[in-house]
């Protein structure tokens, strides 16, 4: 078995240690790998995603485009995430946002046919895909929450503690529209947390 798949199965035990090798080997029959180059699409506005990603190697971006044409990252995916537009996905519809490779990624894919086909076939398979779905809720609303109830420091300062790894891995530019900030907010606030 390629090490991809093994870190891929290792997390999906995580997630349900109950599940046997046999349940894990019809698991691993089922998905599929896809490379991307730096800046390739994963998912494009407008367009049905066609798989599930799970990222084993890489960092992509979730954006859509505003009406007055700005783009605006909404998410940020790593190692050991789903790439998706989770809600589009599961009902089969174009999604609103973009999902882009900011470094060469390496995935493994689940097509929504086979994921259905899986959830059939085990009672442990149809619990994996509801904790994955209640994970990219509780993100979700978190990450809506934040604007409700967190000022733009609050809200670096939650990126920084929770997403440690990826902030040498991103743009400035990218991570203030990920905060809804401008640039020199952000100087602003770095300046104002050095000097504490």
């Amino acid at each position: 078995m390629q090490p991809e798949a093994e870190v891929y199965l290792k997390s999906v035990k995580a997630f349900c240690p109950g599940i046997t090798d046999d349940e894990l080997a019809l698991f691993a029959s089922k998905f599929s790998f896809k490379v991307l180059n730096k800046k390739e699409l994963f998912l494009e506005s407008g367009k049905v995603q066609k798989h599930l990603g799970f990222v084993v190697k890489g960092l992509l971006r979730s954006s859509f485009v505003d009406p007055e044409g700005n783009e605006i990252t909404v998410g940020f995916y790593s190692e050991g995430d789903y790439a998706t537009h989770y809600p589009a996905f599961i009902a089969r519809q174009p999604s609103k946002y973009s999902i882009q490779c900011l470094e060469p990624t390496t995935f493994i894919c689940l097509s929504f046919d086979d994921l259905q086909w899986i959830y059939r076939q085990s009672p442990t398979f149809e619990r994996y895909g509801r904790l994955i779905a209640e994970e990219i809720l509780k993100r979700q609303q978190a990450r809506i929450e934040s604007f409700i109830f967190q000022t733009a420091e609050e809200r670096y300062l939650d990126f920084i503690k929770h997403r440690p790894t990826l902030f040498n891995r991103i743009s400035l530019s990218h991570l203030c529209s990920f905060l809804g900030i401008e640039r020199q907010t952000l100087t602003r606030i770095r300046q104002h947390l050095a000097r504490k």
